[in-house]
Protein backbone atom coordinates (compact mmCIF):
# COMPACT_ATOMS: atom_id res chain seq x y z
CA UNK A 1 0.00 0.00 0.00
CA UNK A 2 3.37 2.09 0.54
CA UNK A 3 3.03 2.03 -3.52
CA UNK A 4 -0.51 3.57 -3.71
CA UNK A 5 0.68 7.61 -4.25
CA UNK A 6 3.79 6.51 -6.76
CA UNK A 7 1.11 4.48 -8.42
CA UNK A 8 -1.83 7.05 -8.83
CA UNK A 9 1.34 9.87 -9.97
CA UNK A 10 2.04 7.19 -12.55
CA UNK A 11 -1.76 6.96 -13.54
CA UNK A 12 -1.87 10.51 -14.09
CA UNK A 13 0.93 10.64 -16.39
CA UNK A 14 -0.47 8.14 -18.52
CA UNK A 15 -4.13 9.65 -18.53
CA UNK A 16 -2.69 13.08 -19.40
CA UNK A 17 -0.67 11.41 -22.35
CA UNK A 18 -3.85 10.01 -23.26
CA UNK A 19 -6.04 13.06 -23.51
CA UNK A 20 -3.10 14.56 -25.97
CA UNK A 21 -3.82 13.40 -29.62
CA UNK A 22 -0.27 11.59 -30.39
CA UNK A 23 0.82 11.18 -27.35
CA UNK A 24 0.31 7.26 -26.28
CA UNK A 25 -0.44 5.99 -23.10
CA UNK A 26 1.45 2.84 -24.10
CA UNK A 27 4.52 4.62 -24.68
CA UNK A 28 4.07 6.39 -20.97
CA UNK A 29 3.45 3.42 -19.41
CA UNK A 30 7.11 1.96 -21.08
CA UNK A 31 8.70 4.90 -19.85
CA UNK A 32 7.10 4.98 -15.85
CA UNK A 33 8.15 0.52 -16.00
CA UNK A 34 4.79 -0.37 -15.78
CA UNK A 35 3.91 -1.28 -19.22
CA UNK A 36 4.80 -5.39 -18.59
CA UNK A 37 2.24 -5.32 -15.47
CA UNK A 38 -0.37 -3.19 -16.81
CA UNK A 39 -0.55 -6.00 -19.98
CA UNK A 40 -0.13 -8.92 -17.35
CA UNK A 41 -2.74 -7.49 -15.14
CA UNK A 42 -5.30 -6.74 -17.85
CA UNK A 43 -4.74 -10.27 -19.48
CA UNK A 44 -6.13 -11.99 -16.22
CA UNK A 45 -9.05 -11.16 -16.58
CA UNK A 46 -10.23 -14.32 -17.93
CA UNK A 47 -12.17 -17.86 -16.44
CA UNK A 48 -9.97 -17.99 -13.68
CA UNK A 49 -10.88 -14.59 -12.65
CA UNK A 50 -14.46 -15.37 -12.89
CA UNK A 51 -14.37 -19.08 -10.98
CA UNK A 52 -12.41 -16.81 -7.89
CA UNK A 53 -15.60 -14.32 -7.41
CA UNK A 54 -17.95 -17.58 -7.99
CA UNK A 55 -16.68 -19.09 -5.43
CA UNK A 56 -16.60 -16.14 -3.19
CA UNK A 57 -12.51 -15.94 -2.94
CA UNK A 58 -12.59 -11.85 -3.10
CA UNK A 59 -8.49 -11.75 -1.80
CA UNK A 60 -7.96 -14.68 -4.93
CA UNK A 61 -9.71 -12.63 -7.65
CA UNK A 62 -8.40 -9.26 -6.52
CA UNK A 63 -4.49 -10.77 -6.74
CA UNK A 64 -4.96 -12.41 -9.87
CA UNK A 65 -5.94 -9.31 -11.51
CA UNK A 66 -3.19 -6.73 -9.32
CA UNK A 67 -6.45 -4.71 -8.05
CA UNK A 68 -3.41 -2.88 -5.61
CA UNK A 69 -1.97 -1.91 -8.88
CA UNK A 70 -4.84 -1.34 -10.99
CA UNK A 71 -7.03 0.55 -8.59
CA UNK A 72 -4.88 3.37 -7.74
CA UNK A 73 -3.50 4.22 -11.44
CA UNK A 74 -7.19 4.13 -12.44
CA UNK A 75 -7.60 6.50 -10.30
CA UNK A 76 -4.61 8.86 -11.64
CA UNK A 77 -5.98 7.99 -15.01
CA UNK A 78 -9.29 9.53 -13.78
CA UNK A 79 -7.93 12.24 -12.37
CA UNK A 80 -5.82 13.51 -15.25
CA UNK A 81 -8.91 13.40 -17.38
CA UNK A 82 -10.75 15.73 -14.87
CA UNK A 83 -8.33 18.19 -15.05
CA UNK A 84 -7.49 18.31 -19.05
CA UNK A 85 -11.38 18.63 -19.57
CA UNK A 86 -12.32 21.25 -17.06
CA UNK A 87 -9.36 23.23 -15.54
CA UNK A 88 -7.19 22.97 -19.11
CA UNK A 89 -10.03 22.37 -21.25
CA UNK A 90 -7.95 20.59 -24.32
CA UNK A 91 -11.42 20.18 -26.47
CA UNK A 92 -11.76 23.75 -26.47
CA UNK A 93 -8.77 24.59 -27.43
CA UNK A 94 -8.84 23.07 -30.71
CA UNK A 95 -11.89 24.95 -31.58
CA UNK A 96 -10.95 28.74 -30.40
CA UNK A 97 -7.41 27.86 -30.98
CA UNK A 98 -6.65 24.95 -33.66
CA UNK A 99 -3.57 26.45 -35.62
CA UNK A 100 -1.20 25.87 -32.35
CA UNK A 101 -2.44 22.81 -30.73
CA UNK A 102 -2.99 21.36 -34.02
CA UNK A 103 0.75 21.91 -34.49
CA UNK A 104 2.15 20.13 -31.09
CA UNK A 105 -0.38 17.03 -32.44
CA UNK A 106 1.29 17.39 -35.76
CA UNK A 107 4.92 17.51 -33.60
CA UNK A 108 3.92 15.10 -31.40
CA UNK A 109 3.12 12.65 -33.93
CA UNK A 110 6.06 13.11 -36.42
CA UNK A 111 7.98 12.45 -32.91
CA UNK A 112 6.16 8.97 -32.25
CA UNK A 113 7.40 8.57 -36.28
CA UNK A 114 11.09 8.81 -35.63
CA UNK A 115 11.43 7.05 -32.63
CA UNK A 116 9.47 3.70 -34.18
CA UNK A 117 11.56 4.15 -37.24
CA UNK A 118 14.91 4.30 -34.94
CA UNK A 119 14.27 1.55 -33.35
CA UNK A 120 13.61 -0.44 -36.14
CA UNK A 121 16.86 -0.73 -38.49
CA UNK A 122 17.85 -1.93 -41.54
CA UNK A 123 15.04 -1.61 -42.88
CA UNK A 124 14.33 -4.61 -46.01
CA UNK A 125 12.10 -4.41 -49.18
CA UNK A 126 9.65 -6.58 -47.14
CA UNK A 127 9.78 -4.09 -44.48
CA UNK A 128 8.89 -1.08 -47.11
CA UNK A 129 5.66 -3.10 -47.76
CA UNK A 130 4.50 -3.12 -44.15
CA UNK A 131 4.74 0.37 -43.99
CA UNK A 132 3.53 1.21 -47.43
CA UNK A 133 0.30 -0.55 -46.04
CA UNK A 134 -0.16 1.00 -43.37
CA UNK A 135 0.63 4.19 -45.27
CA UNK A 136 -2.66 3.76 -47.21
CA UNK A 137 -4.70 2.55 -44.06
CA UNK A 138 -3.92 6.20 -43.29
CA UNK A 139 -4.64 7.94 -46.01
CA UNK A 140 -7.75 5.99 -46.56
CA UNK A 141 -8.92 6.43 -43.04
CA UNK A 142 -8.46 9.83 -42.66
CA UNK A 143 -10.11 10.81 -46.10
CA UNK A 144 -13.00 8.03 -45.85
CA UNK A 145 -13.75 9.02 -42.79
CA UNK A 146 -16.75 11.40 -42.83
CA UNK A 147 -16.88 14.85 -41.03
CA UNK A 148 -20.17 14.29 -38.85
CA UNK A 149 -20.15 11.01 -37.57
CA UNK A 150 -23.36 9.47 -35.28
CA UNK A 151 -23.53 10.82 -31.55
CA UNK A 152 -25.92 7.23 -30.68
CA UNK A 153 -24.31 4.68 -28.46
CA UNK A 154 -23.74 2.16 -30.37
CA UNK A 155 -21.21 4.51 -32.12
CA UNK A 156 -19.56 5.81 -28.80
CA UNK A 157 -19.31 2.22 -27.68
CA UNK A 158 -17.53 0.94 -30.34
CA UNK A 159 -15.41 4.38 -30.05
CA UNK A 160 -14.24 3.56 -26.71
CA UNK A 161 -13.12 0.24 -27.07
CA UNK A 162 -10.92 1.38 -30.35
CA UNK A 163 -9.62 4.03 -28.64
CA UNK A 164 -8.61 2.38 -25.04
CA UNK A 165 -7.32 -0.41 -27.72
CA UNK A 166 -4.62 2.19 -29.02
CA UNK A 167 -3.81 3.18 -25.57
CA UNK A 168 -1.76 0.00 -24.85
CA UNK A 169 0.31 0.30 -27.99
CA UNK A 170 3.61 2.07 -27.74
CA UNK A 171 3.39 4.87 -30.48
CA UNK A 172 -0.01 5.15 -30.82
CA UNK A 173 -2.79 7.42 -29.11
CA UNK A 174 -6.18 6.87 -28.27
CA UNK A 175 -7.34 10.51 -28.41
CA UNK A 176 -5.76 10.17 -32.16
CA UNK A 177 -8.39 7.39 -32.59
CA UNK A 178 -11.08 9.58 -31.70
CA UNK A 179 -9.90 12.63 -33.31
CA UNK A 180 -10.19 10.55 -36.58
CA UNK A 181 -13.68 9.47 -35.38
CA UNK A 182 -14.50 12.70 -35.02
CA UNK A 183 -15.46 12.13 -31.42
CA UNK A 184 -12.33 13.63 -28.99
CA UNK A 185 -14.10 16.76 -28.48
CA UNK A 186 -17.30 15.35 -27.62
CA UNK A 187 -16.07 12.44 -25.73
CA UNK A 188 -14.07 14.44 -23.17
CA UNK A 189 -16.75 17.58 -23.19
CA UNK A 190 -19.06 14.51 -21.64
CA UNK A 191 -16.17 13.57 -19.40
CA UNK A 192 -15.51 17.17 -18.08
CA UNK A 193 -19.34 17.46 -17.25
CA UNK A 194 -20.41 14.18 -16.35
CA UNK A 195 -22.79 13.56 -19.08
CA UNK A 196 -23.41 9.67 -18.07
CA UNK A 197 -25.34 8.85 -21.50
CA UNK A 198 -22.22 9.31 -23.29
CA UNK A 199 -19.57 8.35 -20.37
CA UNK A 200 -21.25 4.66 -19.57
CA UNK A 201 -21.32 3.45 -23.24
CA UNK A 202 -17.65 5.27 -23.98
CA UNK A 203 -16.30 3.47 -20.07
CA UNK A 204 -17.93 0.05 -21.25
CA UNK A 205 -16.37 0.21 -24.75
CA UNK A 206 -13.09 1.15 -23.29
CA UNK A 207 -13.46 -2.29 -20.85
CA UNK A 208 -14.31 -4.45 -23.66
CA UNK A 209 -11.57 -2.77 -25.65
CA UNK A 210 -9.01 -3.54 -23.15
CA UNK A 211 -9.93 -7.04 -22.07
CA UNK A 212 -10.09 -8.05 -25.39
CA UNK A 213 -7.15 -6.32 -27.18
CA UNK A 214 -4.62 -6.66 -24.65
CA UNK A 215 -4.69 -10.25 -25.57
CA UNK A 216 -4.90 -9.85 -29.34
CA UNK A 217 -1.84 -7.30 -28.67
CA UNK A 218 -0.12 -9.47 -27.15
CA UNK A 219 -0.20 -12.19 -29.38
CA UNK A 220 0.19 -9.92 -32.50
CA UNK A 221 3.89 -8.57 -30.94
CA UNK A 222 5.12 -11.76 -30.01
CA UNK A 223 4.21 -13.23 -33.47
CA UNK A 224 4.68 -10.62 -36.10
CA UNK A 225 6.61 -7.90 -33.97
CA UNK A 226 8.51 -6.08 -36.78
CA UNK A 227 5.58 -5.83 -38.98
CA UNK A 228 2.85 -4.79 -36.34
CA UNK A 229 5.03 -1.91 -35.32
CA UNK A 230 5.80 -0.92 -39.16
CA UNK A 231 2.09 -1.02 -39.87
CA UNK A 232 1.10 0.99 -37.07
CA UNK A 233 4.18 3.52 -38.06
CA UNK A 234 2.54 4.03 -41.65
CA UNK A 235 -0.75 4.75 -40.35
CA UNK A 236 0.43 7.76 -38.59
CA UNK A 237 2.42 8.69 -41.00
CA UNK A 238 -1.27 8.67 -43.15
CA UNK A 239 -2.67 10.03 -40.24
CA UNK A 240 -0.63 13.55 -40.90
CA UNK A 241 -2.77 14.79 -43.68
CA UNK A 242 -5.60 15.63 -41.25
CA UNK A 243 -3.07 16.34 -38.06
CA UNK A 244 -1.87 19.46 -40.08
CA UNK A 245 -1.97 22.63 -38.45
CA UNK A 246 -2.77 24.77 -41.38
CA UNK A 247 -6.61 23.48 -42.97
CA UNK A 248 -8.75 25.35 -44.85
CA UNK A 249 -11.95 24.87 -42.97
CA UNK A 250 -15.51 25.07 -43.65
CA UNK A 251 -18.20 25.63 -41.31
CA UNK A 252 -21.98 25.32 -42.19
CA UNK A 253 -25.05 25.70 -39.72
CA UNK A 254 -27.07 22.21 -39.22
CA UNK A 255 -29.88 22.33 -36.49
CA UNK A 256 -28.86 25.82 -34.67
CA UNK A 257 -25.12 25.13 -34.13
CA UNK A 258 -21.96 25.38 -36.71
CA UNK A 259 -20.32 22.44 -38.36
CA UNK A 260 -17.47 21.35 -40.07
CA UNK A 261 -18.49 20.51 -43.42
CA UNK A 262 -15.05 20.46 -45.19
CA UNK A 263 -11.07 20.65 -44.30
CA UNK A 264 -8.37 20.41 -46.59
CA UNK A 265 -4.21 21.21 -45.98
CA UNK A 266 -2.92 24.28 -47.29
CA UNK A 267 0.31 25.91 -46.89
CA UNK A 268 0.41 29.31 -44.88
CA UNK A 269 0.61 32.30 -47.37
CA UNK A 270 2.86 34.84 -44.57
CA UNK A 271 4.80 34.17 -41.41
CA UNK A 272 2.84 35.45 -39.11
CA UNK A 273 2.23 35.29 -35.36
CA UNK A 274 -0.33 32.18 -36.02
CA UNK A 275 2.70 30.05 -38.01
CA UNK A 276 5.13 31.00 -34.91
CA UNK A 277 3.14 29.81 -32.37
CA UNK A 278 2.54 26.80 -34.73
CA UNK A 279 6.16 26.31 -35.47
CA UNK A 280 6.73 26.69 -31.56
CA UNK A 281 4.13 23.85 -30.36
CA UNK A 282 5.17 21.72 -33.02
CA UNK A 283 8.80 22.29 -31.97
CA UNK A 284 7.32 21.37 -28.37
CA UNK A 285 6.12 18.12 -29.35
CA UNK A 286 8.93 16.75 -30.75
CA UNK A 287 11.12 17.42 -27.93
CA UNK A 288 8.27 16.34 -25.46
CA UNK A 289 8.06 12.33 -27.80
CA UNK A 290 11.50 12.56 -27.83
CA UNK A 291 12.80 13.09 -24.44
CA UNK A 292 10.43 10.64 -23.14
CA UNK A 293 11.75 8.10 -25.33
CA UNK A 294 15.27 8.95 -23.99
CA UNK A 295 13.90 8.43 -20.86
CA UNK A 296 12.65 4.80 -21.77
CA UNK A 297 15.77 3.80 -22.75
CA UNK A 298 17.31 4.62 -19.42
CA UNK A 299 15.27 2.88 -17.62
CA UNK A 300 15.62 -0.27 -19.78
CA UNK A 301 19.47 0.48 -19.63
CA UNK A 302 19.58 0.62 -15.97
CA UNK A 303 16.70 -2.53 -15.61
Amino acid sequence: MKDTPIIIAKGVCMGAADVVPGVSGGTMALVLGIYQRLLSALRNFDLEFLACLGRGQWRAAAARVDLVFLLPLAVGIATALWFFTRVVPIPKLLVTHPEPIYALFFGLIVASIIVLLRDLPKLSVADSGWLILGLLSGLLLVTRVPLETPNAAWFIFCSGAIAISAMLLPGISGSFILLLLRKYAYVFDAIGHLKFAVVIPFALGAVTGLLVFSRVLTWLLRRWHRQTLLTITGLLLGSLWMIWPFQERTFDIVRGKSRLVHSAPLWPEALDGTVVAALGCALLGLILVLGIHRLAQKNTSLD
